[in-house]
């Protein structure tokens, strides 16, 4: 029997339609900003007078005058409303993601233009911890490219190490990179991951990696079941970690086709990015939702993404 696909609130036809002008990009984000009705970010008055012809609202309590998208990471743009709308879409549309470049090319932008904007959205994109109850599966992996003239360029201590968690009842994963000076899979690392995202009440599905287990034993206590891969013990039952893996899988192919190299630096905003859409694979308004994220964020300078 067919599985039931999600049909998206938005697609391009709409997004087209929708916001082809910047009064229908402010009406939109009006919308979903003050659900409603305007107030003022400055003293929450609803007594507000509209500015035409400077797309802006006066407070006729404190005379704080404002426009929708004060306070939030789109108020210095200097980029059409309607460009942000596209590139949200194609950022959580897109299953591998999008590049800079690829952006540059679609919204006639400069490459910095594009590069800015994509990590503002991604910033926005990041999402909170939450434990996880019932069953986890927990999962490492380890990105980077070989080190070059060094047999040993394939060994873990020349990548970046990445943990994973999925809770199997919500379908949600928690990803995080390890801080640098961590890059061992060792019960410290793992541990800080455990803590903020693996509840008491939960159970443990993992590999056999004696770091990840020992750290789940020390940290949270709860019960671990795991299968041994290096003897081709891939499902036992219920335990396995297939889904986990399946998510690094499709991360990895996000790097090969469509980013191609992510520096360490910036590798936890492209995590961040990840995690939303891959939480949000089946909400039918993903751009909705992603939209009302980027409202909500502060802004980064270019500069602080630089430096």
């Amino acid at each position: 029997m067919a599985q039931n696909k999600t049909v998206y609130e938005m697609n391009l036809v709409k997004l087209a339609r929708d916001f082809q002008s910047e009064e229908k990009c402010r009406a939109y984000l009006e919308s979903l900003r003050w659900p409603d009705g305007v107030s003022c970010p400055h003293c929450q008055s609803e007594k507000i007078s509209r500015i035409h012809d400077r797309d802006q609202f006066d407070c006729d309590s404190c005379r704080y005058q404002f426009s929708v998208t004060s306070g939030t990471m789109m108020h210095d743009t200097k980029l059409p409303l309607w460009k942000w709308m596209l590139a949200i879409y194609m950022i959580v549309e897109s299953k591998k993601g999008v590049s800079a470049n690829q952006l540059k090319r679609t919204l006639e932008v400069s490459y910095r233009t594009a590069w800015y904007l994509c990590h503002r959205i991604r910033r926005a994109l990041e999402t909170p911890d939450r434990e996880m109850k019932g069953a986890v599966e927990l999962d490492c992996t380890y990105i980077g490219g070989k080190k070059t003239g060094m047999g040993a360029g394939n060994s873990p201590q020349f990548k970046a190490m990445l943990l994973g968690a999925i809770e199997r009842d919500s379908k949600e994963i928690r990803v995080k990179m390890s801080d640098k000076s961590e890059n061992t899979e060792s019960a410290k690392t793992v541990g800080k991951f455990l803590r903020a995202n693996i509840s008491a009440k939960s159970f443990v599905y993992t590999d056999q990696g004696k770091g990840v287990r020992a750290a789940v034993k020390k940290h949270t206590g709860v019960s671990t079941f795991s299968v041994n891969h290096a003897a081709n013990e891939w499902v036992r039952g219920d335990v396995h970690t297939n889904s986990v893996e399946g998510a690094w899988s499709l991360f990895q192919r996000s790097i090969v086709g469509a980013f191609h190299q992510i520096s360490v630096k910036h590798l936890p905003a492209y995590l961040d990015e990840f995690e939303f859409r891959y939480n949000n694979r089946e909400n039918p308004y993903i751009f909705r939702t992603a939209v009302l994220e980027v409202l909500k964020a502060e802004n980064i300078e270019y500069k602080a993404l630089v430096s």
